[in-house]
């Protein structure tokens, strides 16, 4: 075998998984696209090539009282549940990373199930449990899941940033006087706010396009914009769900962007 063969070989594999990503992030991200460029189709039917640009779907969707109602109970639904878990989130946090005590582990590992269990047996467990004690579905029932469902990301993400922190802070803080309250305050809830953000942000995107679990929690009559969605789809496949797909696409690729930028410039001033 000469060297010119061996050597081609490598350069070979490292094409053939270049082409192998390509084909993997097409097969990703086409669909979204193609979701986006049909939201301006001017046309009713969703078919190539385009018939010509149009903002007549947008005008169309943001009179829609109905989606305009799923909109505003997605935000209040997302903006709820975030904040309920980014409070109980930094809480548990703080106390398993910072204290000792019996049953730490235990639980621990009760937060990080939401995140092993797929979300059907998370939505089915909790439902025939509200059955069980004779609780009817409510917008307190999709709220309490979703501070759930969002409630580990938050743990994960400020529990990395106080393992990064030293906790030489908060003890000189101590040693000059001030009590734990004014040291968490004054000392740790600053320098932890990178993380606070970020997990916000990061419950409020999961909560906003959360669709799976939602579906066994809202009561007949409340929807959130991927229920709504999902059932305009059941009747017909019009250009209103495209723009209403292509503004969901939009707000969670930029809740994420907007968290990360965030996230930076607190880093950076602190």
């Amino acid at each position: 075998m000469s060297a010119g063969s061996r050597l081609d070989r490598p350069s070979l594999g490292w094409n053939g998984l270049r082409l192998l990503t390509l084909l993997v992030y097409i097969f990703m991200f086409a669909p979204i696209i193609v979701v986006v460029l049909l939201a301006f189709n001017s046309a009713r039917t969703g078919s190539f090539p385009m018939e010509g640009f149009s903002l007549q779907w947008f005008g169309k969707l943001f009179e829609n009282d109905s989606i305009i109602d799923a909109f505003q109970t997605s935000l209040v639904l997302a903006a709820s549940s975030s904040l309920l878990a980014t409070a109980l989130g930094v809480m548990a946090a703080i106390a398993l990373i910072r204290y000792s005590f019996k049953g730490k582990a235990i639980i621990n590992n009760l937060l990080s199930l939401p995140l092993l269990m797929p979300e059907v047996v998370l939505g089915v467990a909790l439902l025939m449990f509200l059955k069980f004690l004779h609780q009817p579905r409510s917008f307190l029932l999709l709220l309490l899941g979703h501070t759930v469902l969002s409630l580990p990301y938050v743990v994960l993400v400020v529990q990395a940033r106080l393992v990064g922190l030293r906790q030489h802070y908060e003890e000189a803080a101590m040693s000059l006087g001030a009590n734990r309250f004014q040291t968490f305050v004054d000392v740790t809830l600053p320098l932890i706010s990178p993380a606070i953000v970020g997990g916000f942000l990061f419950a409020a995107t999961l909560s906003f396009d959360n669709i799976t679990a939602t579906l066994f929690w809202k009561k007949p009559g409340i929807e959130t914009v991927p229920t709504k969605i999902f059932a305009m789809l059941r009747t017909s496949i019009s250009p209103e769900i495209n723009a209403l797909g292509a503004v969901m696409i939009v707000i969670t690729i930029l809740l994420p962007l907007i968290g990360g930028y965030v996230v930076r410039r607190l880093s950076r001033g602190r």
